[in-house]
């Protein structure tokens, strides 16, 4: 008799459809229920395949009918869990009380509820055609490039596209940057359109070669990015497993085909706008391709290919179910059963999954939240930010340890005093002050040098052999054609000025010349002076005593340099400074006499120093060329920048070392310099605080 507590079970939908597919990986028989409203489908075992024959309002006769048929033995609990499970994706006729709570339940989830727009805005998807039609037009003209010959062709093509690239890749590489300006961005971006719009063309054209029906294509909005998508849900129909993985294949193995191709042509082709665009296909096929779609962490075509390899459907939902019970089992002492059977190999492999899967999320949704807070205006995007991280990042974590919090009584008593501990270990390794250092780019130079240059164009006259020099001795001395006969020339002018003021009589007449001949004598007097000190500048002097060296050997007597061209270089090898570039938060943790090691790139002994001088503010030029990374630095600097101006914030230290380096010339390097103990916490405090504050100005 049944008990009248019991509910009776509603009936099954009429317009459901079942669709026998390929066996599970055990071997056991698998099942498709489809949905034909909602375009869904179920994939079910022999169990619930058996309690959709035998259904009827009471589970307990659904359960003894299923073990009469069966030599398995059915729990009525396993019956009401399917009932609730058919019932949840709405797959039973409900009655009216039913049918009204249902339909609170969607309203809350239709596009004009908040929470609709708390879970869907991410990706929201908007059909635009049914292309059955057009496909089926399609498939007997490309069907030839699917098979064996065609397959092959593609494949050597690509091959030789990627040999041809190699033979020219400084030409490939140097082409790739110059797309990256404004112009070359709408570029990129019809080149993404015509990729993606082969790939999503791949994967409903061989489903239709399988007889699948496409039921639609359109656009989806991913964060606001709109994305071509194709609808081959009906691909679950297909009972082999190699037909549903040329499905997934089909759009990557397009668009990597339409990448090998462009490479191709690119590698033929002479510099055109042909070439430019087959660039432009070649590299967003490919980097597309490998580094997003080909990606099993999230759900692109890498995760379908890998769930149709393994044969495992919901491969995140199931992996990551094994990877919470191994867990908890080993974290908290619990017993937990896994749900599924795996071999003991293809468990640890999908436990691992799904922490890498977690690890990869967990980048992608902050990186998602970062844009989204960007992307949008200030006050608008600090909403979206906390919503994606409290319900894709905390949320999950909360739910976790929501459901260790309600069976605490089950964990094993040592396993939660070994997480007290390990909680206590953790804090107070994050907030104890451990010593710590920086680690940043130098320059060292000797402590005082002097470079030598021509001041314009001019003759060789005298050059200082390399070697010892003394203060005020002569390093090198021009003389230039032209300031020799501007002062010739000046010196006969004063000459006469001065013979004609001196015959000047004291006649009234010529008593009015005086003043103007006395004018132009002062003038041409200051011209000469003029040209002598444009003379002695011709004429360099050490500044100190030191090491003259650097001296081209080709340079000889009468021969012309041009302005600013060096000539030498004297240093005083005695006495040795460190330039040091650090960034913002760095700066605030050096202190004047800190000390520091100074680590020569070309692997010799470091060398001890200590902190002399600490800059302020940031430095706006690099004081050496060593540090441009356009001439193989460490340090990045602005392209359209004529000056050595840095692309990031940086403060200039000053080191001077206690001993003088091996050599005569400036050297580049890095240096490690001591710092006061931090606590990790507060300086991870320190930071956040700060972001809020440059945030917070609206």
């Amino acid at each position: 008799m049944v008990s009248s507590a019991m509910p009776l079970l509603p009936p099954l939908r009429q317009d459901l459809q079942l669709h026998p597919v390929a066996p599970n990986r055990d071997g056991s028989p698998a099942w498709t229920i489809q949905d034909p409203v909602a375009n869904r489908f179920y994939r079910i075992g022999w169990l619930e395949f058996a309690c959709l024959q035998h259904w009827s309002p009471q589970a307990d006769r659904i359960a003894a009918a299923v073990a009469a048929s069966t030599p398995m033995p059915v729990a009525t609990e396993q019956v009401e869990a399917f009932a609730r499970f058919l019932e949840q994706h709405q797959l039973l006729r409900l009655d009216g009380e039913a049918m009204a709570r249902m339909a609170a339940s969607a309203r809350v989830f239709t596009w004009h509820h908040w929470r609709w727009w708390l879970r869907h805005y991410l990706f929201v998807r908007i059909p635009l055609v049914r292309p059955e039609r057009l496909l089926r037009a399609m498939l007997p003209l490309l069907r030839p490039l699917a098979g064996r010959s065609g397959l092959i062709t593609l494949v050597f093509a690509s091959l030789l596209g990627i040999f041809l690239t190699t033979r020219q890749w400084d030409v490939f590489i140097h082409s790739v940057a110059g797309l990256l300006t404004p112009a070359g961005l709408a570029g990129f971006i019809l080149a993404i359109i015509v990729c993606k719009t082969c790939h999503e063309l791949g994967h409903a054209l061989v489903a239709t070669h399988f007889g699948v029906r496409v039921g639609h294509m359109g656009i989806a909005l991913m964060v606001l990015w709109p994305m071509l998508y194709t609808d081959v849900g009906e691909s679950w129909k297909l009972r082999s497993g190699r037909q549903r993985l040329a499905v997934s294949v089909a759009g990557l193995g397009s668009e990597l085909a339409l990448a090998g191709l462009a490479t191709l042509v690119w590698a033929l082709l002479d510099d055109g706008l042909a070439r430019q665009a087959a660039l432009y296909a070649a590299t967003t096929g490919w980097i597309v391709s490998l580094a997003i779609n080909a990606s099993p962490f999230m759900r692109f075509d890498g995760y379908f290919i890998l769930s149709d390899l393994l044969d495992i459907p919901n491969l995140h939902e199931r992996s990551g179910l094994l990877a919470r019970h191994w867990l908890r089992n080993r974290l908290l002492g619990w017993q937990e059963t896994d749900a599924e059977s795996f071999s003991r190999r293809m468990r640890s492999g999908l436990i691992i999954f799904a922490f890498m899967t977690w690890c990869y999320r967990l980048v992608v949704f902050a990186g998602i939240a970062a844009a989204v807070y960007f992307f949008f205006f200030k006050a608008f995007g600090v909403v979206l930010f906390v919503v994606e991280i409290s319900w894709f990042i905390f949320r999950p974590i909360v739910m976790e340890i929501g459901l260790w919090v309600r069976r605490r009584r089950e964990i094993v008593r040592g396993r939660l005093m070994g997480i007290i501990l390990l909680l206590m270990t953790a804090g107070t390794v994050l907030a104890w002050p451990w010593a710590s250092h920086i680690t940043a780019p130098a320059v060292a130079h000797p402590g005082r040098q002097q470079l030598v240059f021509s001041p314009f164009a001019a003759q060789v006259v005298r050059l200082h052999p390399p070697g010892q020099v003394h203060a005020g001795e002569v390093l090198a001395l021009f003389e230039s054609p032209d300031l020799v006969a501007r002062n010739q020339q000046n010196r006969a002018l004063v000459h006469g000025l001065r013979q004609k003021l001196a015959g000047i009589s004291v006649q009234a007449e010529e008593m009015d010349q005086r003043p103007v001949v006395s004018e132009q004598l002062t003038m041409q007097l200051a011209e000469v002076a003029a040209v002598q000190d444009e003379r002695n500048r011709l004429e360099v002097r050490a500044a100190f005593t030191g090491l003259w060296l650097d001296t081209d050997p080709l340079l000889r007597q009468g021969t012309w340099i041009s302005p600013q061209s060096r000539i030498g270089l004297l240093v005083a090898p005695r006495r040795w400074i460190v330039d040091v570039y650090v960034e913002q938060h760095q700066v605030e943790q050096i202190r004047i006499g800190a000390v520091a090691m100074f680590h020569p790139e070309r692997g010799w002994q470091s060398f001890r120093g200590k902190v002399t001088d600490i800059e302020t503010s940031p430095c706006s030029q690099l004081i050496s060329p060593l540090f441009d990374a356009r001439r193989g630095g460490p340090v990045a600097t602005r392209e359209d920048a004529v000056t050595m101006e840095p692309v990031d914030v940086l403060y200039r230290v000053r080191l001077e070392l206690a001993e003088p380096l091996p050599i005569n010339r400036e050297i580049r390097g890095w240096v490690r310099i001591d710092a006061p103990g931090k606590s990790r916490l507060a300086e991870m405090g320190r930071q956040l605080f700060a972001v809020l504050i440059r945030e917070s100005g609206f």
